[in-house]
């Protein structure tokens, strides 16, 4: 597959990128996207939800009222989950939600997630473009130019400049990432992938390892 490479301005540079088939060009496969997805959401999770059970609820010493006589339900203590006040039954604890997948499939979970990209054309290339100093008007410019201002857009670049990420930071359906440190949730939870020329060739490299 190949796609144009277009200007920061919009226009067309005349240059073509070819994408390797194996990694922008395989059969997406949706479960294995799945996994890296809910493995990502669930490795941001805290885990530190918790109530108090009767055992750790202040106060039960004292029967509450009287056993009987009184046209309610005896109570021993008002510790009790069905007293206001009470410890409560099967509530969350502190727990580690972290989940691991096999390298692999992590893999495999990032090519599907390209490829499903590249087959519903959701990929532009752009040149390598960085800027003097962090400008945000610079780069809501840039997307306008191309049309993304409307798309929620990932923009992944050959290495880190923190110019260009102090440029985007602020505008609110863009996020930019390196193009080896996306993951697969970051690849699929956006409209379009917009990424740098360079970054094609950093990314192709990073499944070859």
């Amino acid at each position: 597959m190949e796609l144009e490479v277009y200007k920061k301005d919009g226009t067309k540079s005349g240059e073509k990128v070819k994408l390797s088939a194996d990694i922008f060009g395989i059969e997406p496969n949706e479960h294995v996207i799945y996994q890296a997805v809910r493995s990502y959401l669930d490795n941001q999770r805290q885990g530190t939800a918790k109530v108090k059970t009767r055992a750790e609820v202040r106060g039960g010493g004292k029967k509450p009222f009287k056993q009987k006589h009184t046209g309610m339900a005896r109570q021993g203590s008002n510790r009790s989950p069905v007293m206001t006040g009470g410890g409560s039954i099967f509530g969350p604890k502190p727990r580690d939600y972290t989940t691991k997948l096999p390298a692999s499939v992590r893999k495999l979970a990032r090519k599907s997630a390209l490829s499903a990209k590249a087959k519903d054309g959701q990929i532009k290339i752009v040149e390598d473009f960085t800027f003097d100093a962090p400008k945000t008007k610079e780069m809501h410019t840039v997307l306008a130019a191309l049309d993304l201002l409307s798309s929620k857009t990932l923009m992944l670049m050959p290495k880190s400049d923190i110019n260009v990420v102090k440029s985007g930071r602020n505008i609110p359906r863009l996020d930019i990432k390196e193009a080896d440190k996306a993951s697969t949730y970051d690849l699929v939870n956006n409209q379009v992938l917009l990424i740098q020329k360079s970054a094609v060739e950093v990314l192709q490299n990073t499944f070859k390892n």
